[in-house]
């Protein structure tokens, strides 16, 4: 279960190269976007007009008002140059205001409506779907070091939370940022247009806002870094617990593993607190400097109507609104400095998966035969997991077209790393591996692995229907392949005592069925593809004597006029096998047929007795 060395994704870079590639990436993606965000900026540029035009018009409103009850005052001028006629009472001209707010009320309404639309399409049908689908299809190609070298909750939290955290730079920061420039720009030009030097010393505050801001963006990245490694911990500890559920009970070590997750829980709680108060701190201080603008437009402004060099409504009220408005974007600067850096942080993880390297690149022109007759060849292989020990060394196997060949070792020496080299999991950092005389760093990955059938010990199925489990490989089979492959497999017969036989939907990882038919199936899923190339990772390693036998009889039937790799420590699975390799020390040490080896000093010897099997050779020979 949980363990507290859980495999950390090393955190990303904090330089400002990485930085700026970040947000050119980010850039990019959005471009991919452009109309739907020249349409959400249209929107909002009308949205806007629209605002301003509705303070405006209640400005106009005010005075004429004003114009009523001081008849002396000259008759207001109205928006967008619209004349009312003089003779009218100025009541009536009020309720013609009133209509035409409520007009431009509804069509904001409106407009605000449509602009949800088109954000809800652009943001949840498009962008998190096409960049989650990539970075799935990413996983899907990388080898099987990138998930050695990643924690399960690593992985997960990057297609599903960091995607999240990636897509909010093109809604919640780069649509933001466009629409808060474009605000200031349009309300400092309206106000200016009332009165330039009312406007310069209501925005004194703004270069203050700025640089605290861009303080503020630079504390708060490592936090949100911090927080992402934290959350991935988590759903680690989720992952593995879920996975080993059986083992903790087991055990009875529940109240340990919910001890455990309280208290990586409570680091991402500490953690996010520090971001919430720092969040917290800077906004009231935003907000606090955006205030004293209204302070000074109070003062300088009711002065300026005083001495009638500013309208009460048009001017000055017109004025507060657009401050107004002006101050509340400024104040966004709390929320978007924020979002900003957990976009960035989120980004930077997003993209070091679709930026991964191919560690197991192709030489020259992928090779792609149309057939592959199967035969095997190990030339001087050398491999070793670290810089100081090696699992095969010098490792010379020639493996001819349709032969079964077992592998016998002791544990740790070498048996499923041979296995791995042949679809090419792994390449060997010495020598070759090459089927049908070709290195397989030339072969068409996907060819290459679509020739090689591969059972694990522990086989895995997925939460699916039996047929589908079977068809895994091949999706197109039909009904009756899929059969066939059960019935070669040993695996027909209990599928159809199942309550719904083929369409028998599995629980995860197929628990709902015994090791020894998830063994058959993995079997059938294996040789439904008809792979020239059989591979057996120790398959009755752990199932009872019945379940053997019979799982024997299928290996026996599936390995015919297929080349076979047996990994197998019981001799009732070697026995099977045409030829027999013994491997000491990630060399070949025996190789031979079972009734050669079993009469001659060695490991295989040793098994075959460890088992009970009776040799013709002396008790003195024996080592």
């Amino acid at each position: 279960m949980t363990s507290a060395a859980s495999k950390q994704s090393p955190p990303p870079s904090k330089s400002k190269v990485e930085k700026k590639a970040v947000v050119g990436r980010l850039l990019k993606l959005a471009w991919r976007y452009r109309w739907w965000c020249i349409a959400m900026l249209v929107l909002q540029a009308i949205l806007m007009g629209l605002a301003v035009s509705t303070v405006q018009w209640g400005g106009a409103a005010i005075d004429t008002i004003h114009h009523a009850k001081e008849p002396s005052t000259p008759l207001p001028k109205l928006p967008m140059g619209v004349t009312l006629d003089s003779a009218m009472s100025p009541m009536k001209h009020v309720a013609i205001i009133a209509a035409i707010m409520a007009g431009i009320a509804t069509a904001r309404a409106i407009l605000n409506y449509v602009y949800a639309i088109v954000t809800g399409k652009l943001v949840h049908h498009r962008i998190v779907v096409d960049l989650r689908s990539e970075v799935y299809g990413k996983l899907q190609r990388l080898s099987l070091r990138f998930y050695s070298d990643h924690s399960a909750g690593t992985i997960i939290n990057r297609v599903t939370g960091d995607v999240q955290a990636a897509r909010t730079f093109v809604d919640g920061v780069l649509l933001q940022l466009s629409v808060l420039i474009m605000s200031l720009i349009f309300y400092l030009t309206c106000m200016i247009r009332i009165d330039s030097l009312l406007t310069l010393a209501c925005l004194a505050t703004t270069p203050a806002v700025w640089w605290i801001s861009i303080q503020f963006s630079k504390h708060v990245r490592p936090m949100f870094d911090q927080s992402r490694q934290l959350m991935d911990d988590l759903v680690l500890r989720v992952s593995e617990n879920a996975d080993g559920a059986m083992v903790v009970k087991s055990l009875g070590a529940q109240q340990s593993q919910m001890d455990s997750f309280g208290q990586a829980n409570d680091r991402l709680l500490e953690q996010r607190q520090s971001v919430f108060q720092s969040i917290s701190r800077f906004g009231p201080g935003i907000t606090f400097l955006t205030t004293i603008n209204l302070v000074v437009l109070l003062i300088y402004g009711g002065y300026l109507v005083s001495v009638d060099k500013l309208a009460l409504g048009s001017g000055l009220i017109v004025f507060a609104g657009l401050l107004q408005q002006f101050s509340n974007q400024v104040s966004n600067l709390s929320g978007l400095a924020g979002t900003i850096q957990q976009s960035l942080s989120g980004a930077a993880r997003v993209f070091e998966v679709l930026d991964t390297v191919d560690d197991l690149p192709i030489h020259g022109k992928p090779y792609r035969p149309s057939e592959v007759s199967g035969s095997i060849s190990f030339s001087g292989v050398w491999f070793g997991y670290s810089d100081e020990k090696t699992v095969l060394e010098d490792l010379c196997l020639e493996i001819p077209a349709g032969q079964t060949v077992a592998i016998l070792a002791p544990v740790g020496q070498g048996k499923t790393t041979l296995l791995s080299l042949i679809p090419r999991f792994a390449d060997p950092q010495c020598g070759s591996v090459s089927v049908d005389g070709v290195d397989v760093r030339s072969w068409d990955r996907d060819r290459l692995r679509r020739s090689v059938g591969l059972v694990l010990q522990e086989p895995i199925l997925v939460s699916n229907t039996i047929a589908a489990n079977i068809a895994f490989g091949r999706p197109e089979a039909t009904d009756e392949q899929i059969r066939m492959a059960a019935r070669i497999a040993g695996a027909d017969h209990f599928i159809k005592q199942t309550v719904d036989g083929y369409d028998t939907v599995l629980g995860e990882f197929g628990l709902n069925l015994s090791g020894g038919q998830r063994q058959r199936i993995a079997l059938a899923r294996a040789i439904i593809t008809d792979p020239p190339i059989l591979l057996l990772d120790d398959p009755v390693s752990a199932v009872d004597p019945e379940t053997e036998h019979e799982i024997i009889d299928a290996l026996d039937a599936v390995s015919r006029d297929r080349t076979t790799v047996i990994v197998a420590n019981r001799l009732s699975t070697l026995r099977l096998a045409d030829r027999v390799i013994v491997l000491q020390d990630g060399r070949v040490a025996q190789d031979g047929t079972h009734d050669e080896l079993i009469q001659v000093p060695g490991l295989y010897r040793n098994v075959a007795i460890g088992q009970g099997i009776q040799t013709t050779s002396s008790a003195e020979d024996r080592p």
